[in-house]
């Protein structure tokens, strides 16, 4: 456990041996849903997982706002020596491209799959609405439809959402419900921050799955061409939940070389 600079509580977890890397997970998830990948860097790199706040073993404190998570890195990469590299998942991602530009103590970032939606037809209408809803059922203590939400976004039907709903995970994903306003804060308005992303001066991986949709890939394909020091790659026949033992080697090349 360590401290953010404003008080809140960080759980965490360190395996394996080499360079640092800090796992970020995306929105609904904890660090053990990124645990699994760490366990495919140990054996080349040390991985961090940890709860980001508002969720799992790790504190909350209001007000929100993302430099708060920013800082929330900074304590977790002083806790773990003093520099570290970032990799982060979907909207984990867009905080890790947030926190590499922010002038932390980072050697490098890697992303997969930051669902940026300049490339999705009618993607920022879409994003303004959601925004608009989630906010709206937060307010009003409507956890269980401001999950609903953030399944449609993702895609899922609605049998599978009627499902959900029975399966015992669904208390859960409750839980964490009101953590989903956090990470539509990261994604700001849901469209690539290029100027962000231009002002990162370490490496940048920018990793797609070749079977997820083409509107994602080109966002992934961006995200590199706008970093300074950007590289593409695409893992073939992976979608937006990716396989630890496809993704690791990939990052722990990078991360370890």
């Amino acid at each position: 456990m360590t401290t953010s600079r404003d008080g809140t509580s960080l759980a965490y977890e360190v395996i394996g041996q080499g360079p640092t890397v800090i796992l970020v997970s995306g929105a609904m998830s904890t660090g053990g849903t990124v645990a699994p990948l760490a366990q495919r860097l140990a054996d080349r790199c040390t991985a961090v997982v940890y709860d980001r706040r508002g969720r799992g073993g790790s504190g909350d404190t209001a007000p929100y706002a993302v430099d708060r998570e920013v800082e929330d890195l900074a304590a977790l990469i002083d806790a773990v020596g003093g520099e570290a590299a970032l990799f982060g998942v979907s909207s984990g991602g867009a905080l890790v491209l947030h926190a590499a530009a922010s002038g932390l103590p980072v050697s490098g970032a890697a992303v997969y799959e930051v669902p940026y939606a300049d490339h999705l037809e009618g993607g920022a209408a879409r994003e303004a609405v959601y925004k608009e809803q989630l906010g709206k059922a937060l307010s009003e203590g409507r956890r269980g439809d401001a999950v609903e939400l953030f399944l449609r976004l993702t895609g899922l039907g609605e049998e599978m959402i009627r499902g959900a709903r029975q399966s015992p995970m669904w208390a859960g994903m409750e839980a964490v419900a009101p953590s989903l306003a956090h990470d539509d804060a990261v994604m700001g308005d849901g469209l690539l921050p290029r100027d962000r992303v231009a002002a990162i001066a370490v490496p940048v991986l920018s990793v797609a799955g070749g079977a997820s949709p083409q509107w994602m890939r080109t966002a992934s394909r961006k995200i590199a061409q706008t970093a300074p020091r950007g590289t593409y790659r695409v893992l073939e026949g992976q979608t937006h939940m990716v396989e630890p033992g496809v993704l690791g080697p990939v990052l722990a090349e990078f991360f370890a070389g």
